[in-house]
């Protein structure tokens, strides 16, 4: 065993086992909006994000399908559609570098702000959402909660080991109010509204 194992593992036989109660936070539901779909909809486009329309009929993953088409190299987390580079075969971070269109899931999203909530399990290496080109999120649209009061009671904050939310591109401003996308993480973030595979609440 090495040092760097003797050290964690003496940090982990020291953890405090205090069981604390999260503060309690209301929940200021006086006036949600008619649609969390919509409401979500705005909010993403006011901050930089694309709403994906998926087609009345036919083929749902059309519009992410015309996205990538001329990407070369696509990462995928998600079943509904593979791409060409294994998130499982990533074995350094710097392999994703050259990725031009991530694909993943959210575990959930807020209406209130636009933003869309992913987690460890959905990126399975977390720099997927920072060094790629461009972010497609595939989003069931029961998953949208109303505020970030709800969005804090979510057992993800529990559950995971790393949990963030991403509300558009990546974007920076100078003093002059010059607006620039993709300066320190993707340049674009779309989402598409598409029901979670299997979920026998749908």
């Amino acid at each position: 065993m090495s040092s760097r194992d003797d050290i964690l593992a003496a940090i982990r036989a020291n953890l405090p086992r205090v069981d604390r109660p999260l503060p309690h936070v209301p929940l200021f539901d006086d006036d949600p909006p008619t649609s969390l779909l919509s409401a979500f909809k705005d909010s993403l486009h006011r901050m930089g994000g694309v709403f994906l329309d998926p087609p009345a009929s036919g083929d749902l993953l059309a519009p992410l399908r015309a996205k990538i088409a001329d990407a070369k190299i696509v990462c995928s987390t998600v079943p509904e559609i593979a791409g060409n580079r294994d998130i499982a075969g990533v074995g350094v971070v710097r392999d994703l570098a050259d990725v031009d269109f991530a694909i993943v899931r959210a575990s959930f999203a807020v209406a209130e702000t636009g933003s869309v909530l992913l987690s460890d399990a959905d990126l399975r290496v977390n720099a997927v959402a920072y060094l790629a080109q461009h972010l497609i999120v595939l989003l069931d649209p029961a998953d949208i909660v109303v505020n970030l009061h709800h969005a804090y009671r979510r057992p993800e904050f529990r559950d995971r080991h790393y949990a963030c939310f991403h509300t558009g591109p990546s974007a920076t401003a100078d003093i002059e109010g010059v607006l620039i996308h993709g300066a320190q993480g993707v340049r674009s973030l779309s989402v598409l509204p598409v029901v979670r595979a299997g979920d026998p609440n749908h």
